[in-house]
């Protein structure tokens, strides 16, 4: 039945979208955390806990956020990397400082969460968008994935 399941393209779709939102963000979380917030490591570890909880949920829809708003993208390097980036951003950011204000940062370095997580999100856009497009392709999907 498993088997049947995945073999299904929204299935394997959610897998890839959300696999590759967890092993990113989970790994850019923790740098950004630990070295520009200046989260201790327990606070680091609580927000990646919470982070990996929530991006179950959010990883397919934000795969289809980015698709709708990659249609607007020309074939040129620089859209591409603006359309990543600005997908990234809108719908990344208000999550990322949800969980590191619940996973205990406060002031300045809750703000200095926020502000480098939106540097490194407009950064990480397009990278991001081509590590997702590699892992939907591992998954025997097309970079613009299956609508519902």
């Amino acid at each position: 039945m498993l088997s049947r399941q995945i073999q299904d393209p929204k299935w394997r779709t959610f897998i890839a979208d959300t696999s590759a939102l967890l092993l990113f963000f989970t790994t850019t979380g923790l740098i950004n955390e630990r070295f520009i917030a200046g989260m201790t490591w327990d606070q680091v570890f609580h927000a990646r806990l919470l982070g990996a909880a929530l991006m179950i949920p959010i990883g397919r829809p934000y795969g289809l956020w980015r698709d709708y708003l990659m249609r607007r993208a020309s074939r040129t390097p620089l859209s591409r990397l603006f359309w990543d980036s600005v997908a990234l951003v809108g719908f990344q950011v208000p999550f990322y400082a949800a969980i590191i204000w619940a996973s205990g940062a406060t002031g300045s370095g809750l703000w200095l969460g926020i502000l480098g997580a939106t540097f490194m999100m407009l950064s990480l856009g397009r990278p991001y968008g081509t590590f997702l497009n590699a892992v939907r392709a591992r998954f025997g999907l097309s970079p613009v994935a299956v609508r519902r």
